[in-house]
């Protein structure tokens, strides 16, 4: 289980995301579309076509995590 610091807020992306993409491609996205910092400590949230798998990105003050989640 993932304990969120207080005052984090999420970021939902909105439609599908090419679920290929790792921390950088989804960096690059956060930065480009969503116009927010990825190095900000928010959470990022992205889901696949299927809507099968979620990720969400996160800094935690010493690097980039990627969280991946397989809906089955």
């Amino acid at each position: 289980m993932m304990i969120v610091p207080a005052g984090v807020k999420v970021h939902l992306a909105l439609g599908y995301t090419d679920m290929r993409k790792g921390l950088d491609g989804l960096a690059m996205l956060v930065q480009q579309t969503l116009k927010q910092d990825p190095f900000s400590g928010h959470l990022f949230a992205f889901r696949g076509r299927k809507a099968s798998m979620l990720k969400i990105l996160f800094w935690d003050g010493n690097g980039l995590c990627l969280f991946t989640k397989r809906l089955d």
